[in-house]
């Protein structure tokens, strides 16, 4: 969907926020409406991408998200410089935007569509009015009337009015799990406290209490709606939790619950840590730090007896000092944010949380016949996400109270089913006593770890979750988040305290068209270093080397020069006239080192040094002519596939960052390259001699129109094909992704794997999908094989 912009002339900033009608005849006469806010990130340099007409961006609205791109149409000569705005296809897009129009057409500030600004603005002209003719009048009367006349000042000023400056929802922003507590003075650190995370929005004498999933809690929250009620404001938005605290004053998720229910009178706090919204002003663009200052000043405003509300104190630096104190007290764990980062909804790495006790959500998807002296129930089984299936993920029996196995009993019976919905559910005389239930109810859970097969050890009841919807709870794990240190002397010191190699000009942009700095690069291969540094260690490699960028000057280097940086080696490999020295990755710390030449793109060997003469896998390119669906790709990788299985060999699919796919099959490495060479190139023509409609073998470009060029050339001697996990050197940068082959449907998109998405894609999955490449070994068939495997085809075809 595309919409016509024009440009207009300069505006002053502070017309951005200006909702209501200008009279006509003036410029812009008529109703305006401030239809959405937030926050836009450009992707590259916008002052090229203006000149070049073609602007890039992401915007962090209320309404509108993700990424969209305005361009300069070819009447751009015309006075009003008109421009089409169109979104990215990206994880925001969503079909019909006009339903978005249409669903929520009223104005962000005031909640009304154009005929109520307009009648609101008629209204407040004509009090306008009314009120200047009852000041000129007090003008007249005598100063002691007029303090006679005054009325007493309230405490606090409660106005609808403030309504038009609050939102009706907001996306909580929320914290990524790391292995470390982050170092350095761009953090500030809190306590991880165990509660309900609560969004406080105050309107005049109106509180709502919001949980993270948009439920209204307002009134299982008596004590906090009072609290809060007793702040001097006028519209407020605060960011907290609310916890019940034990006898040693930390916070307990069981005894929360109870408190819910009456059952104690544990003393229940509202820690708040931001503050979004104040009096009419929007905050979340400014600073984590400026926002604390202001949310601390409102807090000091209620009075000395209101102790609901609290402000959760913060330290600037000194992570591990912070964590190992928190661990010694017993609190779960610290969330460490970054003190000059504005707010925003969702996950990032802006927020990260540290525990010192493993514990998250799980979905609850069965339970037991109690045994022994238990009754109610026995145990519950549980599971989480992997993509759209539930896996399994064990069963917990301990810590429980006769109370909640009873309230669990009672939930769970109405939701009783005959089969499990679980992709790997346990069978035999595991489940005899199980009941099933359909997948609703989460319970949150602590543990010591979590098995190979994803089950978990020593798993502890803690209590339900019923502010976090089923279909969200995915296993979290831990990520590497690198610094965002920036400049020469801050990048060389995060490399140091993580003894990586220091990177120069981190802020060097590589990928115009995404703002990609250097620094992000870095990032990503520590992201992927552990799977990555399997496939290409001891290969000899041919690198595109772009040391300004992807868009500036590139080259292929397949020789080393004078020197190597730590992480690599010289090697030598066959060559026509004997042998030819190469660069190859020795330790991890090499694939830091290609990033710091500029290397975009990492192409490798089908063979290992010192064994270069003898491939071990071989690599089938699935190259589609201009204009082909990928959904045509898809379908020949999967007869690829289908063929090796007919020759008794197994293989492994992944994207290339392009259009392609390659298809990879290890292979024991005893055959030289003439001999894989040559029964890859059978494979192709005896696929092409199948379905000559819709593959070729020949690079001829005559022949490959409207066809799939299957591309056994890269298992020749020199021959090289893109690493998997490598970057391309072109405009999104894609990697080279491997994928399960469950993954490749006719509605696979290749595109969906950059480096910015990689590592979200990573942290969901138990196993890297090529983890089991590296240990199968196959032998090589012979030419003989591959002619007896088709032979029967060829008979049946002849009758």
């Amino acid at each position: 969907m595309k919409r016509l912009a024009v440009q207009t002339e300069d505006h002053p900033i502070e017309y951005g926020g200006f909702e209501g009608t200008i009279p006509e005849g003036s410029y812009g006469g008529g109703t305006v409406m401030l239809w959405d806010r937030g926050t836009w990130e450009p992707q590259g340099d916008p002052k090229q991408m203006y000149e070049k007409g073609h602007l890039s961006f992401v915007l962090h609205g209320e309404k509108l998200k993700g990424g969209w791109h305005l361009v300069r149409t070819q009447r751009s000569a015309e006075k009003a410089r008109p421009w089409l705005l169109f979104k990215a296809k990206d994880a925001a897009a969503k079909s019909g935007h006009d339903s978005l129009l249409q669903k929520r057409s009223k104005s962000v500030l005031s909640g009304r569509d154009l005929k109520g600004i307009a009648a609101a603005t008629e209204v407040a002209q004509n009090a306008d009015k009314k009120v200047a003719k009852k000041v000129a009048k007090k003008a007249t009367q005598s100063s002691a009337a007029k303090r006679k006349a005054a009325p007493p000042k309230s405490p606090k000023r409660r106005t609808a009015l403030s309504a038009a400056a609050l939102p009706d929802d907001i996306e909580p922003e929320l914290a990524t799990l790391v292995a470390e507590t982050p170092t350095g003075e761009e953090f500030v650190h809190e306590a991880k406290f165990d509660g309900y995370r609560v969004l406080s929005r105050i309107d005049g004498d109106d509180v709502r209490l919001m949980t993270r999933g948009g439920q209204d809690w307002t009134e299982r929250m008596p004590s906090l709606k009072a609290g809060l009620g007793k702040l001097r404001v006028e519209s407020a938005i605060l960011d907290g939790e609310f916890v019940a605290l034990d006898a040693r004053g930390l916070s307990d998720f069981q005894l929360l619950q109870s408190s819910f229910s009456g059952k104690n009178q544990a003393p229940l706090i509202y820690y708040a840590f931001d503050l979004l919204y104040l009096d009419g002003v929007d905050l979340r663009a400014q600073p984590l730090i400026e926002r604390k200052a202001k949310l601390r000043a409102l807090l000091a405003t209620l009075p000395k007896s209101e102790h609901t509300v609290r402000y959760s104190e913060h330290t600037v630096g000194h992570g591990a000092a912070f964590f190992a104190a928190a661990a010694k007290l017993g609190l779960e764990g610290v969330v460490s944010k970054r003190a000059q980062s504005p707010y925003r909804g969702g996950r990032g790495s802006d927020w990260q949380k540290s525990k010192s006790l493993a514990r998250q959500e799980f979905v609850i998807v069965g339970f037991t016949e109690p045994g022994g002296g238990r009754s109610h129930l026995g145990a519950l089984l549980l599971g989480v996400r992997k993509g759209e299936q539930l896996t399994y993920s064990g069963r917990v029996g301990t810590g429980f109270s006769e109370r909640s196995l009873q309230n669990l009993k009672v939930r769970l019976t109405p939701l009783e089913i005959a089969r499990p919905t679980l992709e790997n559910a346990p069978t035999g005389a595991e489940v005899r006593s199980v009941h099933w239930v359909k997948p609703k109810l989460v319970a949150e859970v602590s543990y010591t770890g979590v098995t190979r097969d994803g089950l978990l050890r020593h798993p502890t009841f803690k209590g339900l979750r019923e502010d976090k919807p089923a279909s969200e709870v995915v296993l979290e794990r831990p990520q590497r988040v690198a610094s965002r240190a920036r400049g020469k002397a801050g990048s060389a010191k995060a490399a140091e305290s993580k003894n990586l190699i220091a990177l120069s000009h981190p802020d060097k942009v590589l990928y115009p068209e995404l703002g990609l700095t250097k620094g992000e690069l870095g990032e990503y291969y520590e992201v992927v270093r552990d799977v990555m540094f399997p496939h290409v260690v001891n290969r000899p490699l041919t690198l595109l080397r772009c040391p300004e960028g992807r868009s500036k000057q590139c080259f292929f280097q397949k020789h080393p020069g004078e020197s190597l940086a730590a992480g690599l080696k010289r090697v030598h490999a066959p060559a026509s006239d004997g042998s030819s020295e190469y660069a190859a990755v020795d330790t991890p710390d090499g694939l830091r080192a290609l990033v710091q030449m500029g290397a975009l793109e990492v192409h490798i060997w089908g063979a290992q040094v010192p064994d270069a003469d003898h491939p071990d896998c071989l690599v089938f390119d699935l190259d589609p002519d201009e204009g082909l669906d990928f959904s045509a790709v898809v379908r020949g990788a999967h007869a690829v596939r289908l063929l090796l299985e007919e020759l008794g060999l197994q293989s492994w699919v992944k994207t290339t960052g392009g259009k392609g796919l390659h298809v990879t099959v290890p292979i024991t490495p005893r055959a030289d390259w003439d001999e894989v060479k040559a029964f890859s190139r059978g494979v192709a023509e005896e696929l092409a001699r199948r379905e000559p409609e819709r593959y070729v073998a020949t690079m001829s470009k005559a022949k490959r129109q409207g066809k799939i060029f299957l591309d056994y050339l890269r298992n020749g001697r020199g021959a090289t094909f893109i690493a998997p996990y490598s970057p391309r050197a072109r405009a999104g940068a894609g990697i080279a992704m491997p994928i399960e082959w469950a993954q490749l449907t006719a509605k696979f998109k290749p595109d969906l794997f950059t480096v910015r998405s990689a590592a979200k894609y990573l942290a969901k999955r138990k196993e890297a999908p090529f983890a089991s490449l590296l240990n199968a070994r196959q032998a090589l068939p012979s030419l003989g094989d591959l002619q007896g495997a088709t032979e029967p085809k060829r008979r049946s075809r002849s009758k």
